[in-house]
């Protein structure tokens, strides 16, 4: 069985496990980072040796970084689904994962921790506000791609959606101020109406 090491309140790890529900695989997960530790252990680090999570290994084959984790499962479980066959649509798909990790990431992650894993004394609120201001910025491009589409490479859900989606619920759940984004909040309906996307992204912020 596929194993997972993560713990469930990574946003990482969180792709990893919603691409695996969608993709109805069955999987084992084993707590790690953070708190759990694991990741700094010897046998961990020969795995990944960045020590972070996710890691996954699937019958021997061991894999981390997680945009390549929902790719690699996409493409064995889900090839004309989740992992598009058109090969424009899945550039597109591809394109929307790397924008994700290498411009929302960055952005919103000083809102982030600032709120949600800093005590209240110790906030830096500048920063904060200056992250909030930053990912309404780079959700000002989603809204402007999502004119003529439902998903952000086209009709139909893709991995590329995981990838966006995981930040679209965390900012939505941060409470900082929001510019009205028409699109992209119609863009978050459609994802809630997801079961996998219920199950495993629609938690609590830690």
């Amino acid at each position: 069985m596929l194993k997972v090491w993560g713990r469930v309140n990574s946003i990482n790890v969180q792709k990893v496990l919603w691409a695996l529900e969608e993709l109805k695989v069955p999987f084992e997960r084993v707590d790690a980072g953070m708190a759990f530790g694991v990741v700094n252990e010897p046998f961990y680090k020969k795995m990944n040796p960045n020590s972070r999570v996710p890691t996954i290994d699937d019958d021997g084959f061991v894999l981390w970084e997680s945009n390549v984790i929902v790719r690699y499962l996409g493409a064995k479980h889900g090839a004309g689904s989740l992992w598009p066959t058109d090969l424009r649509e899945r550039a597109d798909s591809d394109r929307w994962m790397d924008w994700a990790s290498i411009h929302v990431g960055p952005a919103i992650n000083p809102a982030f921790w600032g709120l949600i894993r800093t005590p209240a004394d110790k906030r830096n609120m500048s920063q904060i506000e200056a992250g909030a201001e930053a990912t309404a910025q780079q959700f000002q491009v989603l809204e402007q791609s999502l004119s003529d589409r439902e998903w952000v490479a086209g009709n139909r859900f893709t991995m590329g959606d995981i990838s966006v989606g995981v930040y679209v619920y965390r900012w939505y759940a941060l409470d900082v101020k929001r510019p009205r984004l028409s699109r992209v909040e119609a863009y978050y309906e459609r994802l809630k109406q997801r079961p996998a996307f219920q199950k495993l992204i629609m938690k609590p912020l830690t």
